[in-house]
Parts: C-alpha cells; structure tokens; sequence
C-alpha cells in the first residue's frame, strides 16, 4: 500500500466525493444563514480530508467521522460517504480495533446529533441516523478494506517466498560451483605448482640457469592457488560465516598491522543506514585491496579512508609501494580480484578507479550510493 504524496487517485476521490456530499446538501439545505455555512464547510472538509487517507487513516476516520456529525447537528441529511471510504482505508491498514471503536461511537452520536439539529422526536432522529450511516454499508466497507489488507499480506508473502527460494537456489548453484572447482581444479593447480617448485629447486642446487619460462609457471601456479582460494572463499562466505560489513573492517586493519605494515584507518561521519549490499562490498573492497597491498613488495605504509556522505559513501585504500610491477604510468593488469572489485562496485551503482599513483605505490577508491541499493 502506498504511503508516499498523495497520487492523482486520490485527489480524485477526495473531491469527487465532497462534491457528491455539497450536491446532496445544497439539495435538501435547511434554513438559517449560520448553519447552512457551517454545515457545507463540514461537507467539504469531511471529502477532502480523504486525500490523505492512506497515509493518516486513524486520524482521517476521525476527522470524517466528526464532520458528518456536525453536518447532520447542523440540519444537513446526507449520508457520511467520506467516513466509509475513511473505515475501508483504516481497515486496509490494519487498524481494525480502532475502526470498530469509532463506528459504534459514531452509531451512538448520529442520533444525538439529529435531535440536536431540529424538533425531532426519537424514532425520527434514528431514523434519520440510520439514513446518515446504514449497518449494513459501515460492514461492507470493513469487509472490503480486510479483504484488500489480506490479499496485499498474501501478495507480500508470495514475494519473499519467490526471493527466499530463489536465494535458496543461487546459494545451492553457488555451493555447486564451489565444489566442482574444489574437486576438479584445486589438485591439479596445486600439482603444477609443487613440480614447478620442485624443477625450480633442483636446478638452483645443480647451479644451473633457471629457464624463465619455468620461473613464469611458478609464478603462475602461485597465483592461481591464491585467486582460486580467494574465490572458493567468497562462493562459499553467505553459508559457511556471518556476512561481513563496516563493522568489521577495524579487524582487518587490526590483521593488516599484526603483519608489520604501518596502516592507518580513517573514517568519517559514520551513519547506520547504508544498505546492506553496500555494507557487504565495502568490507570486501577493502579486504581485497589489503590482500593485494600484502603481496607486493616494497609497501612499508598505507592508508584507508571511508567517508560517509549524504547520498554516497566512499571507500579509498593507498599505499606507498615501489614494485616495479607497478609503476606509475603502466596500467595495472586486472586480477580476479580487481575484476571481481569493480563488477560488485558496478552491480551497485558505484565507479571504482584503481590503478598507480604519480609518486609511487597503488591507490583504490569507489564510490557506492546508499539510496538506492538495500
């Protein structure tokens, strides 16, 4: 149900039906100046007050209900359309105790009001009453608006149960993915690594020259045992851990600093709203970019920053590395886990830059919406 500015439906509705109430009350108007205005105010406002029905339910049953009394004590016999619209959108929105508890004191107070609108006797006045505000109609706007209430409940339940097991689904898939990369790729690499190591070893005590392209599987091997750990980590995270957020990124620094590397964290005007999606790649941004800063030689300090903004929160990880694998100027050669950096970053809306500084070492910095993403 819609809580946001009142749409043009509404609007409608609302001056539709003060419109219907002031036709009817110009039709059988009573005489006297005084209460003829006051009872068309009351028509009017009584319609209009149904603008706001979805976002202020109780208050608007209150606010019809009031009014069709003061027009029927100023002499007015129309029905209170405006209060039954009122109930059925009370009754959607769930208040129902509150609903029953304003109809039966309005059931009472209608026929007060009749007496006190002219020279009527009892049986008149509820009669009369009983035009204002019929039993049966005052039920089947609560039916409806119950009815409506259940069927949006059904609705909303029908939906988390499709994400539910779609999660379910992509977490199974995922688990899948994971033990087929275990199984079939995880032994082979590690056997490509360990013979590469092996040819490496025997030939350096043999004093002999080691081919480069030997040296490039080891290389090679290496990588690949710790990009496929990497990845068989994230595929398997959401079952085997709680998830990790901003929460936690002081532990990592905390991990980054036990290793000997001088790291300072700052962050800025920290907020509780941002979005879990966000939450979660922030903590993963930085984990990664810590993870690459450990590999690379020559990074004695480094830095991370995290900025909570109004509408953006970003993250930046520097370092002060001399590799000459990453040299100013050369473009940096995009890894598993850069790529999978920039495809979280991007799935959310954000931009991620990365690549080396002008005076050394390696910079990563995104910059991730927290008004769009939950």
């Amino acid at each position: 149900m819609s809580t946001g500015r009142p749409g043009v439906v509404d609007w409608v509705i609302a001056v539709g039906v003060a419109a219907t109430l002031l036709v009817t009350g110009v039709s059988g108007r009573p005489s006297g100046a005084v209460l003829d205005l006051l009872g068309y105010v009351l028509l009017a406002a009584g319609g209009l007050a149904l603008v706001v029905r979805r976002r202020a339910s109780v208050p608007v049953l209150a606010v019809t209900g009031l009014c069709a009394v003061g027009y029927q004590a100023a002499g007015f016999d129309v029905p209170a359309v405006a209060y039954l619209f009122a109930v059925f959108a009370a009754v959607r929105a769930g208040q129902r105790t509150v609903t029953v508890a304003v109809s039966l004191t309005m059931l009472a107070a209608l026929p007060v009001a009749a007496l006190v609108s002219g020279p009527l006797d009892v049986g008149e006045a509820f009669a009369r009453a009983r035009g204002a505000l019929e039993l049966a109609w005052l039920i089947a706007a609560g039916a409806a608006g119950e009815a409506l209430r259940q069927a949006e409940a059904r609705a909303d339940e029908a939906e988390r149960t499709r994400e539910e097991t779609a999660r379910r689904r992509a977490d199974a898939e995922r688990l899948r993915i994971a033990r087929e990369l275990h199984d079939s790729l995880t032994h082979q690499i590690s056997v490509i690594k360990l013979q590469a190591e092996v040819a490496v070893h025997v030939a350096r005590r043999r004093g002999e020259e080691v081919p480069e392209a030997l040296l490039a599987i080891q290389e090679a091997g290496r990588e690949a045992v710790r990009e496929l750990r990497a990845t068989l980590e994230a595929l398997r995270d959401d079952d085997t851990a709680p998830p990790r957020g901003l929460d936690d990124v002081p532990e990592l620094v905390e991990s980054a600093r036990a290793l000997g590397l001088d790291l300072t964290l700052a962050i800025e005007r920290r907020r509780d709203d941002v979005p879990a999606a966000v939450d979660r790649t922030v903590y993963r941004i930085v984990q990664e970019s810590l993870t690459n800063i450990a590999r690379h030689a020559g990074v004695t300090t480094a830095s991370v920053r995290i900025d909570y903004g109004a509408d953006t929160l970003a993250v930046r990880v520097e370092d002060d590395g001399r590799s000459t694998t990453r040299t100013a100027g050369t473009a940096p050669t995009p890894g598993v886990g850069l790529l999978g950096m920039r495809e979280r970053v991007t799935a959310l809306g954000g931009r991620l830059k990365a690549g080396p500084r002008a005076g050394g070492g390696f910079t990563v910095q995104a910059e991730l919406p927290v008004d769009r993403t939950s």
